[in-house]
């Protein structure tokens, strides 16, 4: 009787046991079949983006995009202006910000020290999102005939000169000269985004900074060639006009953005960045792998070659 006892207890605790196991693996098949929490294009990434100055600037739209793909983003801004670039930063929830001027060689020379100071050594993607030009080199290429009406011709032409080649050294050299300063934090596989403007066709108000987005263009090609070796893709992103701080300088640019707006096949919003920094972000992420030295256009298609007939 006692042992019959002490053998029924003995294979109600087996087969409790059997239970409690079957039923522990059925919760962790059941828990393995449940679909991976979302991964973020950028997971894992660390992005450099220069040019944040205002919250309504392309630059700011894609910090805020990489961040919300999982990356960690820095900001730089110019030492002059780097407050207002702390208050975006705030704004959008991004912490880490370091001064930089782009046109200045030892504040170059400084830039991978002051990141590896600030905990990051390795560079996954970099943004180049600087362009600047007086606005007396907008408009027209030829000087206008409301100069300085008392300056020598010789005066107001060295003047000019000078400005125009400052306008080169921060609009187009500065992206070697950037990419050469985080060379040594460059991961392999990493990206290196330009923001350009249209420049196969002349638009009115533009004046020089059509040329200049050229030369940056021509530096994308000559740069994907030469760290094609090492891994790292180069590109630029071709956006449609955006009514942002910087572009506000422009003359005509109202009248630039509405014709955009109804010759673009999918259509173009000048208020709205998030296209283009959306494409900064597939640039940025693993997702293009042979893909450089390349204006990849985000304009809603305006800039293509429609034939009329």
């Amino acid at each position: 009787m006692g042992g019959r006892v002490e053998s029924g207890e003995a294979v109600t605790g087996t087969c409790w046991h059997i239970h409690a196991v079957v039923a522990a693996t059925c919760k962790a098949d059941a828990m393995s079949e449940q679909p991976a929490p979302p991964v973020g294009l950028l997971d894992g990434r660390t992005i450099l983006v220069t040019g944040v100055l205002r919250p309504a600037s392309i630059a700011t739209a894609i910090a805020t995009a990489a961040r919300e793909q999982g990356a960690r983003v820095v900001l730089t801004g110019h030492p002059r202006t780097l407050s207002l670039t702390r208050a975006v930063a705030r704004r959008h929830g991004l912490d880490l910000v370091l001064p930089l001027d782009v046109t200045d060689p030892a504040d170059l020379a400084e830039l991978a020290p002051r990141l590896r100071a600030a905990g990051v050594g390795r560079l996954d993607g970099v943004v180049h999102a600087i362009a600047h030009a007086d606005a007396e080199l907008l408009g027209t290429l030829l000087p206008g005939p409301d100069g300085d009406p008392d300056a020598a011709p010789a005066t107001a032409g060295a003047g000019r000169q000078q400005r125009l080649a400052e306008a080169f050294t921060t609009t187009a050299a500065s992206l070697p000269a950037l990419v050469d300063a985080v060379r040594p934090l460059l991961a392999p596989r990493a990206a290196v985004v330009a923001l350009t403007f249209d420049t196969s066709h002349v638009h009115s108000g533009y004046g020089w900074m059509g040329p200049l987005k050229a030369a940056l263009e021509a530096c994308v090609r000559s740069l994907a060639v030469e760290l094609g070796p090492a891994g790292v893709r180069v590109n630029a992103i071709g956006a449609g006009p955006l009514s942002t701080p910087a572009a506000g300088a422009i003359p005509g640019l109202d009248a630039l953005a509405r014709h955009w707006e109804t010759t673009a096949p999918l259509g173009w919003d000048h208020r709205d960045a998030r296209p283009v920094a959306r494409t900064a972000v597939a640039l940025l992420s693993d997702w293009l792998p042979a893909t450089t030295g390349q204006v990849i256009r985000a304009d809603g298609g305006a800039t293509l070659p429609l034939t009329v007939g």
